[in-house]
């Protein structure tokens, strides 16, 4: 079905319903909107912060320590 299919389909069940009923249904759509939004609103964050530079300095630290600092060695392969 069609993004206008779904659109016609809803205006003519909503022009059917009592005024209280089609609020209902006006107060729901503005929340899924909402949701839909700050969803819209994370992702341009997280995209944001995924191509920023901010934390590449921690990539330039050099290691502070090595494997003769350890004072025992974890093997896993036991």
């Amino acid at each position: 079905m069609t993004r206008q299919a779904i659109i016609e389909r809803t205006l003519r069940a909503i022009n059917q319903l009592p005024e209280e009923k089609a609020e209902e249904i006006s107060t729901f759509a503005e929340f899924i909107m909402k949701q839909y939004e700050e969803q819209q609103l994370t992702q341009g964050i997280q995209k944001i912060a995924a191509q920023s530079s901010t934390f590449d300095f921690l990539n330039q630290d050099e290691d502070l320590y090595t494997e003769a600092d350890l004072k025992e060695v974890y093997n896993s392969k036991k």
